[in-house]
């Protein structure tokens, strides 16, 4: 809030409408910093045993995710192309022995899930091209890359 005032101060301080137009622009400014930091709440989900959450599209998110891990057993990361260019909407099945536990699609590059303790196979599909893998407990940055 300080640095906002600091920067507005030398232009709002001239005519009274001035000020008025001033202010409204600051509190535009406030309101959209306000809503930047509503996009780092990422919402937790639940699917029977299995929590999970996932974003990681911009710094904040990515930030919260990070914070976040701590809570959660395992993650997945996707990727695309040569470069690694991260990946979302990508359609994601865990099965344990056989028998599907959760299916969810992804709204950013990065899972973090927490299930019971096992080994779940995955298959994630982006653009009808499915990816298959293992996951277990620990592993928080498996890699899928299309």
């Amino acid at each position: 809030m300080q640095a906002i005032r600091h920067i507005w101060r030398p232009m709002c301080s001239r005519t009274p409408w001035q000020g008025s137009l001033c202010a409204l622009m600051a509190g535009t400014l406030i309101v959209l910093a306000g809503s930047s930091a509503h996009a780092a709440e990422l919402a937790r989900q639940s699917i029977g045993p299995v929590s999970y959450v996932c974003g990681g599209v911009g710094e904040d998110e990515q930030r919260a995710l990070n914070s976040e891990s701590k809570d959660f057993d395992m993650g997945l990361l996707f990727t695309e192309g040569a470069r690694g260019e991260y990946l979302s909407d990508v359609a994601i099945t865990l099965s344990r022995d056989g028998v599907e536990v959760a299916s969810f699609r992804s709204n950013g590059p990065r899972c973090l899930i927490r299930a019971p303790r096992a080994t779940y196979q995955v298959v994630a599909t982006y653009n009808g091209v499915n990816k298959h893998t293992k996951l277990r407990m620990g592993e928080r940055n498996v890699h899928l890359n299309w």
